[in-house]
């Protein structure tokens, strides 16, 4: 069901500081900030040959992002994304396997402009699961 990793978000407390460490200490190469409000978040995506990383910084103090940052002041992996070919499919079978699927279940549009869901950290071994439709 699920396809290749799309990309691994790093939540940071500082996403100019963050985003310049990849470009100019690694040597990544970095995309714009882009506002998702939607999420609560803005994101910085980082290009890398195989996959992409995404850094999250908070959009207002609702965001999750922020509570996460609470609790982890220096930042860290808040999750991963696989991409999906139907992910209507997707969360049905999901959801028949027992997996719950965050919020009310409808996909949301993602900061690529596709539609995305969230899957329950407890239902994956702590790890908070983003899908991507392709």
């Amino acid at each position: 069901m699920i396809g290749r990793l799309n990309h691994v978000a790093i939540a940071v407390p500082d996403l100019e500081a963050s985003a310049a460490q990849y470009r100019d200490t690694l040597g990544a190469q970095v995309g714009p900030p882009l506002d998702q409000p939607d999420h609560g978040v803005t994101v910085v995506f980082i290009d890398l040959p195989n996959t992409k990383i995404e850094l999250l910084h908070p959009l207002g103090d609702a965001s999750p992002v922020a509570a996460f940052l609470e609790r982890n002041p220096s930042g860290g992996i808040h999750h991963i994304c696989y991409e999906v070919d139907d992910i209507g499919a997707a969360a049905a079978r999901l959801r028949a396997g027992g997996a719950r699927v965050l919020g009310d279940g409808t996909p949301r549009i993602g900061a690529h402009g596709k539609p995305v869901l969230f899957l329950h950290p407890k239902d994956f071994n702590g790890c908070l699961i983003e899908l991507e439709q392709i």
